[in-house]
């Protein structure tokens, strides 16, 4: 019940940021358009810039576990199924009008929620990267850091300037295709140049710089879970082994990354029956991945 009406505090507050502006919208306003008393407000969050990382945290949580869907029984390396994992979060960043918000947080005077934007920004960079490193493979690795940033920057700027040429904009689909199509020859012509910008362990750097929104173990949670992911998929190609450990390693994330105040017990909880059930699969897996739980419920 309390997962339920906190979350309709949050639609509620995300229809109002994009009606009337993140900075306009009170407090009261959204006491009035969700029906709770100020003291429940102040028990699910800290503050209003808390309640909008919250909205961009639901998102993106919907957005990874959609993403993840699309890769179940598929190559890891094709191109086509990364070219729709793109146009599904296209879709939902459209949808639910993020950009809006990003743009207006981007010029106001909060530090903390501009801090947030830009860690939000690579965390994506950093799934492109290891997408990249799926498609392109181990040889192409020390170039696809720079190749990302390009690629990211590119889709960016394509779609903005269709739109302002455009109402209705060029297809996502389109967009995506033309910029992927244009990566794939960079990646080639900088591998065999031998040219290199940003070396990809920078990555490592970036994210213990933020503070209170994504603590440094997470960074390695991140990894752990990438790498755990890959293996259960490899070791069962299809049927609902697969999918009931991917959903077992998402809760267990989702609890260490999302919640406030991450319930030790439903983790060990979890943990365990992913131990139980696949341990003997993906046993050297599990294990990293127990240690990064461990050092972030350590925190």
């Amino acid at each position: 019940m309390m997962n339920n009406r906190r979350q309709n505090v949050i639609d509620t507050a995300h229809k109002l940021f994009i009606d009337k502006g993140y900075q306009a919208t009170s407090i009261q306003d959204i006491l009035d358009g969700s029906g709770i008393s100020k003291g429940t407000f102040y028990n699910y969050f800290p503050s209003k810039g808390e309640l909008f990382i919250a909205i961009f945290r639901s998102f993106y949580t919907k957005i990874r576990h959609e993403r993840e869907k699309l890769l179940i029984g598929q190559d890891s390396a094709d191109i086509e199924i990364f070219i729709r994992q793109l146009e599904l979060q296209m879709m939902v960043n459209k949808q639910s009008k993020l950009l809006i918000l990003i743009e207006e947080v981007r010029v106001s005077n909060d530090e903390e929620l501009k801090q947030f934007i830009n860690q939000t920004l690579l965390l994506s960079i950093r799934w492109m990267y290891n997408r990249f490193l799926d498609i392109f493979g181990e040889s192409k690795k020390p170039f696809l850091l720079d190749s990302v940033i390009i690629f990211h920057s590119m889709m960016t700027h394509m779609n903005h300037f269709s739109y302002r040429a455009n109402a209705a904009g060029t297809p996502d689909i389109q967009t995506i295709r033309y910029c992927m199509n244009r990566i794939v020859h960079l990646v080639n012509e900088v591998a065999e140049s031998g040219e290199q910008i940003l070396d990809p362990e920078l990555m490592d750097t970036w994210f213990p710089n933020f503070k209170n929104h994504l603590d440094p173990c997470h960074n390695d949670l991140l990894n752990a879970t990438a790498e755990l992911k890959k293996a259960i998929n490899k070791a069962f190609p299809c049927g609902e082994d697969r999918t009931r450990a991917i959903e077992l390693v998402d809760f267990i994330q989702d609890e260490l990354m999302q919640a406030d105040k991450p319930r030790k017990f439903l983790i060990e909880s979890l943990l365990n029956s992913l131990k139980t059930q696949y341990a003997a699969q993906v046993q050297g897996y599990i294990e990293t991945f127990e240690k990064s739980i461990n050092s972030c419920l350590s925190q």
